[in-house]
């Protein structure tokens, strides 16, 4: 049964938060050093800030727990501190689409504001912690401190941003680029927070990849085959879910190739 973090529920104070310097995908001792991103640094400054402004209430969700769900009432912004999240959309015939993924730092529940309900299912991709922040709370806290309402305005301007670029990319890549360039924003969404991301764990299904990027599940399949034949990259298990990436610019260079701008890098 998916566990969603209830509105009703009374926010638990903290007063202090431990932040790691860097978290892995993979076991440790098979973790290569990361160099600390800009990136990195804001995210960790940006959570600190939260923990010392507003009242935060963390959870872990496993994968499979929803956050929250379409239809309801809005009165939680969420924090992602760890794991993966994606957001679904389900459309009035029982459609659903994978509309954004989501990673450390990102801000989830936007969608919820001018409605005063959420629009979406926001669903853990693998065991993950979010910071559920009330958005009446926030704003007082945004009232007080100017440097918080900078933050929020900054994440709700990234929100626009990932969603422009993610349009242009389906609509204007081929099959194959598009898988390439889904790669390489996972890969670079993972450097930019400070994790590995020579190997990295695919957190969705083929289904699900070919449902974010408008594509069936065989196109994916061939795409990555291709990807694989042309040692762009490698699969390290049988699986195929463990994808090695020797060099992320050569995900670029590929979407080149088959005749299409790669997406733009997001800051």
């Amino acid at each position: 049964m998916n566990t969603s973090l209830a509105p009703h529920t009374a926010p638990q104070s903290i007063t202090a938060v431990r932040l790691p310097a860097r978290a892995s995908l993979q076991r440790p001792e098979a973790a290569a050093p990361v160099e600390v991103s800009d990136d990195s640094r804001r995210i960790a400054e940006m959570l600190t800030l939260l923990a010392e402004s507003v009242n935060v209430q963390r959870r872990v969700l496993h994968a499979g727990d929803t956050v929250y769900q379409a239809g309801e009432r809005f009165s939680h912004l969420y924090v992602l501190n760890s794991g993966f999240f994606k957001i679904v959309n389900t459309a009035s015939d029982g459609r659903e689409q994978v509309v954004a993924l989501h990673f450390k730092g990102d801000w989830l529940g936007f969608d919820g504001i001018a409605q005063g309900q959420y629009g979406c299912d926001a669903v853990a991709m693998d065991t993950g912690e979010v910071w559920a922040i009330r958005y009446d709370e926030l704003l007082a806290a945004c009232m007080r401190q100017p440097q918080l309402l900078a933050v929020l305005h900054g994440e709700m301007s990234r929100e626009i941003t990932r969603d422009r670029d993610s349009l242009l990319s389906l609509c204007t890549l081929s099959a194959d680029a598009r898988v390439a360039d889904f790669l390489r924003y996972w890969a670079e969404s993972l450097a930019r927070r400070g994790l590995r991301n020579d190997q990295i764990t695919l957190r969705m299904t083929r289904a699900e990849i070919g449902n974010y990027l408008g594509m069936t599940l065989e196109s994916v399949s061939r795409a990555l085959s291709k990807l694989a034949r042309d040692k762009v990259i490698g699969f390290v298990e049988k699986g195929r879910r463990e994808v090695s990436i020797p060099d992320v610019a050569a995900l670029g260079a590929f979407v080149q190739r088959c005749g299409g701008a790669a997406r733009p890098t997001l800051q």
